[in-house]
């Protein structure tokens, strides 16, 4: 007997009610992201646990519309039309996460950021300025290491060592002042110590005269985290106890609005 096309869409549908196919696509994105952007069919398969005849067809669907291209290697990659999509979506991320900044900056007092891991690097993804007037190094757009920023140690302190260690490898550790950290193993070392306080800092390590409190956005669906930043005069350790507890409120409510997936349709 024919089936009919009720019981087809039926079919294809998950158990959370979306649709199978893209759920099964879009995970076979992430854990391409997740092996570094390559990876082979079978890796695919075994990491997945999806037999390889849907890996294949998922996979040449991704390749038609330009999200995913298969290497001479034959292994598959992903492909430049996510980088408009991902364009878009940090754009959307900085207005959304620009009023919980503003209510920093206004329990704080000084100037508020988010900052993304973006591969290798931090990049600034919103910014509300304090109303005390100074030249902040950092800017929506601009791209840093994360070696020698607030939010790049609370962002990797997340990571298992050997993955940081082999970042640091990558991208050097160049110094921005006489106060960066620039040997891996005092990097780790400041990584245990943002683990246990639950807060990094940069202590004029990124700019003379400033000095960041960072946290993480916990479950954020990309690593992110929030900062202020302001003059060190101001931004005291009798200061910080009393903004780390509002950074971490923040990064809290941060978090809920960007994992809600808003009203049913």
């Amino acid at each position: 007997m024919p089936t009919s096309s009720a019981s087809t869409t039926d079919s294809a549908k998950s158990a959370s009610g979306g649709v199978q196919s893209l759920e099964r696509a879009f995970d076979l994105l992430e854990r391409m992201a997740d092996a570094g952007g390559e990876v082979g069919l079978s890796e695919l398969s075994a990491s997945s646990g999806l037999p390889l005849p849907t890996i294949h067809r998922l996979m040449r669907t991704l390749v038609v519309c330009g999200y995913v291209r298969q290497q001479p290697n034959r292994r598959y990659a992903l492909g430049p039309r996510l980088i408009r999509l991902g364009e878009s979506a940090a754009r959307l991320l900085g207005t959304w996460a620009r009023p919980y900044l503003a209510r920093l900056v206004e329990e704080t007092g000084e100037t508020a950021n988010m900052a993304l891991l973006d591969g290798d690097e931090i990049v600034y993804v919103a910014q509300v300025p304090s109303k005390h007037s100074m030249r902040m190094f950092t800017e929506v757009g601009r791209r840093v290491l994360p070696h020698s920023t607030g939010v790049g140690k609370a962002l990797l302190a997340g990571f298992p060592d050997d993955e940081v260690r082999a970042l640091l490898a990558r991208t050097g550790m160049p110094a921005a002042t006489d106060k960066t950290i620039i040997t891996p193993d005092g990097f780790l070392a400041a990584l245990a110590d943002v683990r246990q306080a639950g807060y990094a800092v940069d202590d004029n390590e990124q700019e003379i005269g400033v000095r960041c409190l960072a946290v993480p956005v916990p479950d954020s669906p990309t690593p992110a985290a929030i900062s202020i930043s302001g003059p060190a005069g101001r931004v005291t350790e009798s200061a910080t106890e009393k903004i780390v507890p509002v950074l971490r409120q923040v990064a809290v409510e941060l978090s809920q609005a960007l994992t809600s997936s808003g009203p049913a349709v």
